[in-house]
């Protein structure tokens, strides 16, 4: 426990960084979002889909690894810990941070537009205004938006701190059983097929809602792999047995991608128009859930055989990692809809409205660092750290 894992950091700063960008796709893809661009359109949408069934199951497992060292370095003090460093910087990016993006929002969405001001959206944001509606669909507020990760990863750990604290010898069994199983071909059977059962029975039933108490499906997905990343931190033989597969999860995850893309942009059927049969549409979900497994698997694997250094870079970046998170998404929306008025074709906005939005997060990230009471608010312990050199630009790994 005392070594730490450089690879899960370098995997959990990629799928971060990965965020950033799947949000500015956000803004030019058909599917709903806070704002739109005028010229949204399907363009993106299959690269788009290239990470969307496994990011954030990603992020959820490495954060249930992560979750497994820090209780074993501090169980004393882990829940209130862990809680004082997301519940602060939830409470305050529901309250300030998250607001900008759901004035927008209203000013684009809403029949007639918002005329009011920000200030004025503001006080009726914090009361909790429920009469922001638009076709009988109403806004929630306040909101946590993208924040909503925060809000499961507190709830999962506490989940895993009563397993840890109160039943060690059944996570220990537990942890047994499933490294056991996890061994050769298991260790991507066994993942993707209760995956696969968990999409096949809920998907269809329980839409992605991010409001914790009715998102019965993302439940179902994220707090199994959380899980897992909780029992599996210690077991080199399932991460090597990871190591060993990775190129059949590579395989897997390309295979899976190709079945996804073809299904929902080159096979003709479309929910609200011709239906698929629903044979296929369970062979969907199935494929989804292979695909969402095996290219973490590959992740996971691939990453495990690269001599990592504990660079000055490395250091600097998992600190600036969870501010960026914060602030990106709004300096997106921002961003986003005051370009609009200058009319600049979506060739060159994307490009620009990306470089701009990782200048601006890292920009906060260093003004949040040096402020000591601004530091909780972003998840970071109050104590300045000793400099850090800031990467060279473009710097993303070191070996």
């Amino acid at each position: 426990m005392s070594q730490r894992r450089l690879d899960l950091d370098w995997i959990r700063i990629a799928a971060f960084g990965l965020l950033v960008l799947y949000h500015c796709g956000m803004y030019y893809v058909s599917w709903d979002w806070h704002v739109k661009s005028p010229h949204a359109a399907e363009t993106l949408e299959p690269l788009m889909m290239a990470s969307s069934p496994w990011r954030l199951s990603l992020l959820f497992l490495v954060s249930g690894t992560a979750t497994a060292f820090l209780f074993a370095k501090r169980s004393a003090g882990f829940l209130g810990g862990r809680s004082w460093r997301l519940l602060v910087p939830l409470v305050f990016g529901m309250l300030v941070i998250v607001t900008p993006q759901a004035y927008y929002e209203v000013v684009e969405k809403l029949p007639g537009g918002y005329h009011d001001g920000y200030l004025a959206f503001w006080s009726r944001y914090l009361s909790g205004d429920g009469s922001f509606c638009r076709d009988g669909d109403c806004l929630d507020l306040p909101t946590w938006n993208h924040l909503w990760f925060v809000a499961y990863l507190w709830v999962y750990t506490v989940v895993a701190w009563a397993l840890l604290r109160h039943a060690p010898r059944v996570m220990s069994r537990t942890g047994d059983w499933l490294a056991a199983r996890l061994s050769g071909a298991g260790v991507l059977l066994w993942p993707a097929l209760l995956l696969a059962v968990a999409r096949m029975a809920l998907v269809g039933r329980f839409e992605s809602t991010h409001a914790l108490v009715d998102d019965w499906y993302n439940h179902a997905q994220y707090l199994p792999l959380f899980l897992l990343g909780v029992l599996i931190a210690t077991r080199d033989d399932v991460w090597n047995t990871l190591q060993r597969q990775r190129w059949w999860s590579l395989a897997l995850a390309v295979a899976g991608y190709a079945f996804i893309v073809w299904y929902f942009f080159g096979s003709g059927y479309d929910d609200e128009g011709t239906p698929p049969p629903d044979a296929l549409r369970m062979l969907q979900r199935a494929v989804w859930a292979m695909f969402q497994w095996s290219t973490i698997a590959a992740i996971l694997g691939f990453a495990r055989g690269i001599a990592f250094r504990d660079t000055a870079t490395l250091r600097y970046l998992r600190e600036a990692v969870f501010p960026v998170y914060i602030l990106h998404q709004t300096i997106t929306v921002v961003l986003a809809h005051n370009l609009q008025r200058f009319g600049i074709d979506p060739v060159i906005e994307g490009p620009l409205l990306v470089m701009a939005t990782f200048g601006l997060s890292f920009a906060g990230f260093e003004i949040v660092r040096r402020v000591r009471w601004l530091r909780p608010l972003f998840g970071l312990k109050a104590s300045t750290p000793a400099p850090v050199i800031a990467p060279p630009a473009g710097a993303m790994t070191d070996r």
